[in-house]
């Protein structure tokens, strides 16, 4: 052989090695890099095409997928969609949120844990399918916090969270106004993304989940907090005398603090537990002072604020209470304003952590997860604790004073016969204006647990916005008997 042939000869080999080292680059040690790269279309169109495992409440499904005539085979369909769409959200080509998306790896039937499920269906011939990730929520629960929330009038925006205290299982988990996720996940594409830009542009914020992402001043329910961390100091308990009276100077400052219920705070000192009962912010904002702004935040933090706690939804705003307040700022968030901020589960939160003898436990919203033919629990969550937000005696002092406020003060609304409730009212100023210079009206609470004495479900209720006069907007006439709904389809099932 001669030289150019040779070097010909040699050439040619030398490219189809490396022809064999780049194939087997790319389809062995790249090959999942290229699946999951955003541009692939072909496989983005075969994932799309998965029967996708279902969403489960209890035994039924609020999200499955159904064969589709079209190219890509399955629609995934959302039933009661407006009650369920802040849980469930959507899944469409190329996007998803809420559990659609926190679980999208294991519904699509990719997680690891369906290994021996895709195994058999390669066996058998069958196509991947997704597995079934079934949820905490009561569905008696879920329809109390929903038709409650309705029945206040088509402009309301607002949100209701429920929660296990012992486990920190959700039990409900409603936000208003909603929207329709059938209409975001129609394969007609060009028509889901006018619903979704018009959504996008509504001044109501349809697809913000705002028990979760919405952080408010919580008002006067945070006193629960504030009479925690007194009461935890050893210095004071639910009948210790407390300044009250119809105003407060903050201190090094010029503005005074009022009551909005007059009866029960005029007098010149009360018992702490009547200082709950009725409300006195001119009480609760000399006793944040008193405790001081270091164990007020420590209190706080105790409970959840400043952390993220919620793995089973994207989008978890922080419920912020900040560290070194100054005297004037410690003494309005004795009552919730200020610079205090909170979600609707935050404050449930605080709620379940007092009905659970100062324990918190970290809330959940994904019970199990299932294979998707034989239904078998290949995971389930096991209940965590987040913190010991204070004794069990203090617990104990706070839940006596919740009872009292319930029994004959500002909570009533909430009361349910023969069985005993707490709760705490609160409405809070928004400290915003309106275009034509008004106030934006305030916010109303309602945080409260039942049964007291053994705990089944605690319960936050936010009322954002709700077409009603400012002077009628309170946390006890609007949002207690929300409250009380969904207590009462916990404890009563079947009505």
């Amino acid at each position: 052989m001669n030289k150019p042939i040779r070097t010909v000869s040699i050439f040619c080999l030398l490219l189809f090695l490396a022809l064999a080292v780049n194939a087997t680059y790319l389809q062995y040690y790249h090959a999942n890099a290229l699946n999951d790269r955003v541009g692939n279309g072909r496989v983005a169109t075969a994932t799309f095409s998965r029967q996708r495992g279902a969403i489960m409440v209890g035994h039924t499904a609020i999200a499955e997928s159904r064969k589709s005539p079209d190219q890509y085979k399955f629609q995934r369909v959302y039933h009661q969609p407006f009650m369920y769409a802040p849980i469930t959200g959507w899944y469409t080509f190329g996007n998803e949120t809420g559990i659609e998306r926190a679980d999208n790896g294991f519904l699509s039937g990719e997680d690891d844990r369906l290994f021996v499920n895709r195994l058999v269906d390669l066996v058998n011939g069958n196509a991947t399918k997704g597995g079934n990730v079934v949820l905490t929520i009561d569905p008696a629960a879920q329809k109390a916090a929903f038709d409650g929330l309705r029945a206040l009038g088509q402009d309301v925006q607002g949100a209701v969270v429920a929660i296990e205290p012992d486990t920190g299982k959700i039990l409900a988990m409603v936000s208003l106004p909603t929207y329709d996720p059938n209409k975001l996940a129609n394969h007609d594409f060009k028509k889901a993304s006018a619903y979704a830009t018009r959504m996008s542009k509504l001044k109501s914020q349809p697809l913000l989940n705002r028990a979760i992402q919405t952080t408010l001043a919580p008002g006067s329910t945070f006193k629960v907090v504030t009479a925690s961390a007194a009461v935890q100091t050893g210095r004071y308990n639910a009948n210790t005398l407390v300044p009250a009276g119809p105003t407060y100077r903050l201190p090094q400052s010029h503005n005074v603090v009022h009551n909005d219920v007059l009866s029960g705070c005029d007098s010149s000192k009360v018992p702490l537990i009547q200082a709950l009962e009725f409300s006195c912010n001119t009480a609760f904002a000399p006793l944040a002072v008193k405790v001081g702004a270091t164990a007020m935040h420590r209190q706080a933090e105790g409970y959840g604020f400043n952390q993220h706690y919620l793995d089973d939804l994207p989008g978890q705003a922080i419920s912020r209470y900040p560290a070194d307040e100054d005297p004037p700022g410690t003494a309005l968030s004795g009552f919730g304003q200020d610079s205090v901020t909170a979600t609707p589960l935050q404050m449930a939160m605080v709620t379940a952590g007092i009905a659970d003898h100062g324990v918190v436990m970290k809330p959940y919203l994904v019970d199990s997860l299932q294979s998707p033919t034989s239904f078998e629990t290949l995971q389930s969550t096991t209940p965590e604790q987040l913190s010991q937000a204070t004794s069990s005696s203090t617990a104990g002092e706070v839940t006596r004073m919740m009872v009292a406020t319930v029994q004959t003060g500002t909570a009533t609304p909430a009361a349910i016969p023969g069985i005993q409730v707490a709760g705490k009212t609160g409405t809070a100023q928004s400290g915003l204006k309106n275009p034509d210079g008004s106030e934006v009206p305030p916010y109303a609470w309602f945080i409260g647990f039942a049964p007291a004495q053994s705990p089944k479900v605690a319960v936050a209720v936010m009322l954002q916005h709700v077409n009603q006069p400012t002077d009628e907007i309170h946390g006890g006439t609007l949002g207690g008997p929300i409250a009380k709904a969904v207590m009462e389809a916990v404890l009563n099932p079947h009505g």
